[in-house]
């Protein structure tokens, strides 16, 4: 049995590849630890070494690689940025943000609780009234909830403007 020459296929195989990391790009914005905007942009950057660096345009090529660098930065920062905004210390940040990642071994509810629930706790601890402390950890958790929502939109649209770019 002989496979068909990869010439022969209606679109090329890089193409394929684009498409599927930018769809792990939007899927793995919501899942924790799961860099969806890397997806995005090496969906992106992929799609334009298959087209011989010709498409999409440079126009459009800055400003979708631009939306996928923004979803890389806002996964990236979107946590301790909430978490010092909601009047975190740093040290409570970064422990939190270490026990978030062991949460995830109980999924996403893991991640998000034992992130929120930490930083209730240091923040309790290090002699903040329990209003204040849980002020911090509500801010903290709104700010990775809408992390995820704000990557869900920017990888979404990263993806749909490849579409525009493949279809046209």
């Amino acid at each position: 049995m002989q496979l068909p020459a990869l010439e022969a296929l209606p679109v090329d195989l890089l193409v394929i590849v684009a498409f599927v990391l930018l769809v792990a790009g939007v899927v793995g914005s919501v899942a924790p630890v799961v860099p969806g905007g890397l997806l995005s942009l090496s969906g992106v950057l992929v799609y334009w070494w298959a087209s011989g660096f010709s498409e999409p345009n440079v126009l459009v090529l800055s400003g979708v690689l631009f939306v996928a660098l923004l979803a890389v930065l806002v996964d990236w920062l979107a946590g301790a940025v909430s978490a010092t905004a909601g009047g975190a210390s740093l040290r409570t940040t970064v422990i939190a943000t270490v026990v978030g990642l062991i949460g995830l071994t109980f999924g996403p509810i893991g991640f998000l609780l034992g992130t929120a629930g930490t930083v209730f706790v240091l923040e309790l601890a290090d002699g903040g009234d329990p209003e204040e402390s849980a002020r911090a950890a509500g801010v903290t958790l709104l700010g990775m909830l809408t992390s995820s929502v704000l990557q869900v939109l920017l990888t979404a649209g990263v993806l749909v403007a490849m579409v525009g770019v493949l279809v046209l």
